[in-house]
């Protein structure tokens, strides 16, 4: 593993697939300006509407979605994360949530759909129920192991509240984990950050958090501020609240480091 650049890309998708790409497009542009050698998305990061248009679209999206990834990936000739899109699930009238993670020659090196759905009355007044129209991934998530990056563990939004998916990850030898989301703004504003440090500094790694900001349609409302945060839960950047890249360096020294100050993880009773 060598020390490389990532970024963690911050969107507002709308109900447009084409708008949502060209959006996506110039943000990654931007981001390997920077230097970025791995770029994430965020969640719904080429569409995010009602969930009837949503299904409606779901092959269209899922088809472009992947073929864009692709594309962007040999352009840049970087590795991409799509942090999260609609694939149709056979014979079901519902979607997987599905991240996929493409390597600079175009070819997939992970996938995985999110195990945790959105099922909650926010005390804002919005009720979300994602598994209404989502398959709920029935696989604990990948890791892709790299030379050259580390090893990549894969996870979605909600499951950040769900620790022990983290740790299996962990486990695995994961040295940086993706969290793309389209956090609410209500929860993020007291969660977002808290929870996202916690899972770096439990499992001693970093973690790399893309995300929705701003108004993506009607009530909805998301809170922004992708994070890059190190294995000591430092953040070492933050997007705020408006579309943009959050940058910083990947250290392999840094893992080292910190896992051997704090070997939390070898002290594990149960």
């Amino acid at each position: 593993m060598k020390s490389y650049l990532a970024a963690a890309i911050q969107m507002t998708s709308v109900p447009d697939l084409q708008k949502n790409l060209t959006q996506a497009e110039e943000l990654i542009d931007l981001a390997v300006r920077q230097g970025a050698e791995l770029v994430g998305l965020p969640e719904n990061f080429s569409f995010m509407g009602e969930e009837k248009d949503k299904l409606a679209q779901a092959d269209a999206i899922a088809q472009e979605t992947e073929t864009f990834l692709k594309k962007m990936a040999q352009r840049f000739q970087v590795t991409i994360l799509g942090g999260g899109f609609p694939v149709p699930v056979d014979s079901t009238g519902k979607v997987y949530n599905t991240a996929l993670l493409i390597a600079p020659n175009g070819q997939e090196l992970a996938r995985y759909h999110k195990a945790h759905l959105f099922d909650v009355n926010v005390p804002d007044g919005n009720t979300y129920q994602e598994s209404s129209t989502v398959m709920a991934g029935k696989e604990l998530p990948p890791v892709h192991f790299s030379e050259q990056l580390g090893n990549i563990g894969l996870s979605i939004c909600y499951d950040v509240r769900f620790p022990e998916l983290y740790r299996h990850l962990a486990d695995k030898g994961t040295d940086v984990v993706f969290v793309p989301a389209a956090f609410t703004a209500f929860t993020g504003k007291d969660h977002w950050q808290v929870l996202l440090q916690a899972r770096a500094i439990e499992n001693t790694y970093y973690v790399i958090a893309p995300a929705q900001t701003g108004t993506n349609y009607a009530r909805r409302q998301t809170h922004g501020h992708a994070m890059i945060i190190d294995p000591w839960g430092v953040i070492l950047a933050d997007a705020g609240d408006k579309p943009g890249v959050a940058i910083a360096e990947i250290k392999p020294t840094r893992l080292e480091q910190v896992r051997r100050q704090m070997p939390s993880l070898q002290h594990r009773v149960f």
